[in-house]
């Protein structure tokens, strides 16, 4: 890919990229790995897998929607063992306290002085389990944890461990006892992934690997190889005309007429905020990184759209009452604006092909 870097990214413009080349090697090849790994655990939810994985590679944090019993947070689980981090699950309670997950300061007698008592929030992987059954205040105390991944308390702050990833769950289906996440906490996630039943097959095949003796995930990774990794990812190359198209799907949630949807107007009371934007780009990167490149194609951004601008979208209530999804908006948008294209183009014999972006 030729033209010049995303502004304000990592790496340097490196002039054309070869087709079919552009490899990343021993990066790619290390999350590949990790990934069947954690598929010898779990069956047939591949996606929700793989986003969780991007997620970690692009330094986000990542909401997981679905019914009980579908492997959320075993999959969470399972990745924190195969990448080598820490793991803490934390089960959201209506009656849990912003100090039973960020930590607090307790008084000894014996030495006259206030402590500090971490909370669990300080691992490398944090699996907030249920996250919508706990009240707005214990939801709020992840704010600060998410977006700043450092903890204060009695004045002093303590930083997260690095790699640090928030991986919450939520289920859709019930709404009695629960507290919808508020729109800023929403935005602090990176994505959002709606994770559906197996299939039939996949179903027999859970039934086979699980029923007697789950099998065990092995460790391919550490938490040193996990932050080389995202900082390869930050040095995915990002075409200025990539940038410009995620910055054009953005925008057409704020200003729909101005972007060929104006039926969006009616339908939409808040867009997506400039976080949707760095996000994506970040979880292209990422997801260019696994599958084998050293730069970002229009593809990857369009994969990755739903899951990390949906979200973030406020329906008006007319669109409520119709039964619009932010999905649908999501999908409007992304047939909407049109992508660049890519052309490759065939050199003279002997020389390397080079692929542009236009």
């Amino acid at each position: 890919m030729a033209g010049s870097e995303l502004p304000g990214g990592h790496g340097e413009d490196s002039g054309p990229r070869p087709r079919g080349g552009g490899s990343t090697g021993e990066p790619t090849r290390l999350l590949r790995a990790a990934l069947q790994e954690v598929s010898t655990v779990i069956v047939g939810q591949d996606q929700m897998v793989e986003r969780s994985m991007v997620a970690l590679i692009a330094r986000g944090h990542c909401l997981l929607e679905g019914v009980p019993g579908i492997a959320k947070t075993l999959a969470v689980s399972t990745l924190a063992k195969v990448t080598g981090g820490s793991f803490a699950r934390v089960q959201f309670t209506p009656d849990l306290v912003p100090s039973d997950i960020v930590g607090t300061r307790i008084y000894h007698p014996s030495t006259e002085q206030f402590d500090v008592e971490l909370g669990p929030v300080f691992a490398n992987f944090v699996l907030a389990d249920e996250i919508n059954r706990a009240p707005a205040k214990v939801q709020s105390s992840l704010l600060e944890v998410m977006a700043e991944k450092q903890v204060s308390l009695g004045g002093a702050t303590h930083p997260l461990p690095d790699p640090f990833i928030v991986i919450a769950t939520q289920n859709p289906v019930e709404s009695e006892g629960v507290y919808p996440l508020p729109e800023a906490q929403r935005d602090r996630f990176l994505m959002k992934v709606v994770v559906d039943h197996p299939r039939a097959h996949e179903e027999m095949e859970i039934l086979r690997r699980m029923s007697a003796r789950p099998p065990e995930p092995h460790q391919i990774l550490d938490p040193v190889t996990l932050k080389e990794l995202q900082g390869d990812a930050e040095r995915v190359h990002v075409h200025q005309l990539i940038a410009d198209y995620v910055v054009r799907l953005v925008m057409s949630t704020r200003e729909p007429e101005s972007y060929g949807v104006p039926e969006l107007r009616r339908v939409l009371e808040v867009g997506a905020s400039p976080r949707a934007s760095l996000g994506l780009v970040a979880a292209a990167r990422a997801l260019a990184l696994i599958r084998g490149r050293d730069y970002v194609l229009p593809e990857d951004v369009r994969v990755l759209a739903r899951d990390v601008i949906a979200h973030r979208l406020v329906l008006t209530f007319d669109a409520l009452a119709d039964g619009v999804s932010t999905t649908q908006v999501v999908d409007r948008v992304l047939a909407a604006v049109p992508p660049p294209r890519v052309i490759w183009d065939d050199p003279p014999s002997g020389e390397q092909a080079a692929a542009a972006v236009r």
